[in-house]
């Protein structure tokens, strides 16, 4: 076996191997050619000529904290001379310490006990939960879940995930989830205000109990067929939408009515993207289960986990060898995701994000005014979208914001007379809304190059219409 000694391969060489050697079937192939990075700093990835790109959707909100961040860099180096590996049926400080924090801190805000169990990918934590619940509830397969969620690719995951085209190439699905509409203010209907349309959607999820013949409830036994309702307080892959305030509230009384389980999935909003530690704590209400992973160790190592009640998860319920994954609770992940929390503690993210967010959302909104073509701008936090349209501003126009992706990745918009591009994620039920999951750390400056990089980036697209 010949291994290069060093990177001397050029861009094209690369690709040519590239696409003769590795697999399509991961999402690199979405944009043509794909893009080659060589390292990265801060808010920005930088290709192998130098070009800097400023990256708005840092790895799907996995790099929370800036890419290269000097102090979760070193909590990783110090961990790889201490304790780098150890199997996961032993204990080793650092998981003990993270699971401490992270249940801590849970019951401090929800007032409920709950235990911490860890894996290494945001599906792999969903699998772990399906687990808990199914077994929590004798068995119960079924799961409810929304329209425009993403839960992960993996067999578990997909079938709690409403896109058909995740699943259709593995055969069918016999306990596909219930996929109910996500509150899309933008989209809502005609004559209703958002909370209108918050109470319009619980109310319509609770007629489903109304009687057996919607078929979900016996009420002769008092029993639902489906066991927990899978959520994402705001939708990430969806397009980052924001749902009415008084939304989950609602919801949440008539799953407690109903015994039905909440699965609050932070896999992409959680560890302050909207301003808060959990992005369901924005609505008021407790969740059963929390699912995270992405950003607790900045990208840096795989791990994730889930927090359950501890009814939930105790011992005697969910016994030692219930799962199992040969890498969770790794010592470089919980090291490196310990020292994240730290700095969470240390430093007030919840101030600092939302007012970071309300100045990117304000520059949005300047935006709009300037192109017919944006049709709505939110957010939360540094959790912002801008769904792009044709000239009415409602229509989805798919097509204006692939090439503005394209055109971005080319890095040949310009900053002070130099070459710059811009790195930017599509979501949205019509792939055509970009979701800006920026640094947490981004500095003003950096928002105010980002809404410039776009409102250069929104007219040359146009242009080449």
């Amino acid at each position: 076996m010949r291994v290069p000694e060093t990177a001397t391969e050029t861009d094209e060489a690369l690709l040519a191997d590239e696409a003769k050697y590795c697999s399509f079937g991961d999402t690199v192939h979405y944009t043509d050619p794909p893009k080659l990075f060589d390292r990265c700093e801060g808010s920005y990835m930088y290709d192998t000529a130098g070009t800097p790109f400023l990256d708005l959707q840092m790895w799907y909100s996995a790099v929370n904290f800036g890419y290269a961040n000097p102090r979760l860099n070193d909590a990783l180096k110090r961990q790889i001379d201490h304790l780098p590996q150890v199997a996961s049926q032993y204990l080793h400080r650092e998981k003990i310490e993270l699971a401490r924090t992270i249940a801590v801190d849970a019951e401090r805000k929800f007032g409920l006990p709950g235990r911490v169990h860890f894996n290494v990918g945001g599906a792999q934590a969903v699998e772990d939960s399906l687990k808990i619940v199914r077994n929590y509830t004798g068995g119960k397969s079924l799961m409810f879940a929304f329209e425009g969620g993403y839960h992960g690719r993996t067999l578990g995951a997909s079938a709690i995930t409403s896109s058909y085209r995740y699943r259709r190439r593995y055969g069918h699905f016999g306990e596909r989830a219930m996929f109910l509409p996500y509150p899309y203010p933008f989209r809502r209907p005609k004559g209703m205000d958002k909370e209108e349309y918050g109470e319009h959607l619980v109310a319509e999820f609770a007629r489903l109990f109304e009687t057996e013949y919607h078929g979900v409830w016996d009420p002769k036994v008092g029993e639902c067929e489906y066991a927990a309702f899978y959520i994402e307080p705001l939708q990430g892959t969806g397009g980052y939408i924001v749902p009415p305030m008084n939304y989950f509230k609602g919801l949440k009384k008539v799953l407690d009515q109903y015994g039905i389980l909440m699965v609050s999935d932070e896999i992409q909003m959680g560890f302050f993207r909207t301003g808060k530690l959990w992005s369901i704590e924005h609505f008021g209400v407790t969740p059963d289960m929390i699912v995270f992973g992405k950003a607790l160790t900045n990208g840096l190592n795989p791990l994730s986990g889930l927090w359950a009640r501890e009814e939930l998860i105790n011992p005697e319920v969910f016994p030692p060898g219930s799962t199992h994954s040969t890498f969770n609770a790794n010592p470089l992940g919980t090291a490196v995701g310990l020292e994240a929390l730290r700095m969470m503690h240390e430093t007030d993210y919840e101030a600092m994000v939302m007012a970071k967010g309300a100045h990117f959302l304000e520059g949005l909104q300047d935006l709009q005014k300037r192109h017919k073509e944006i049709g709505d701008v939110d957010g939360l936090g540094l959790a912002l979208r801008c769904e792009i349209c044709t000239e009415d501003g409602f229509t989805p126009n798919k097509a204006l914001v692939d090439r503005m992706v394209d055109i971005g990745l080319a890095g040949e918009l310009e900053h002070n007379g130099k070459k710059i591009g811009l790195v930017l994620d599509i979501g949205g039920y019509y792939k055509n809304v970009i979701t800006l999951a920026p640094s947490l750390h981004i500095t003003t400056e950096e928002i105010d190059l980002g809404i410039a990089l776009l409102d250069q980036l929104l007219t040359k697209a146009k242009r080449a219409a």
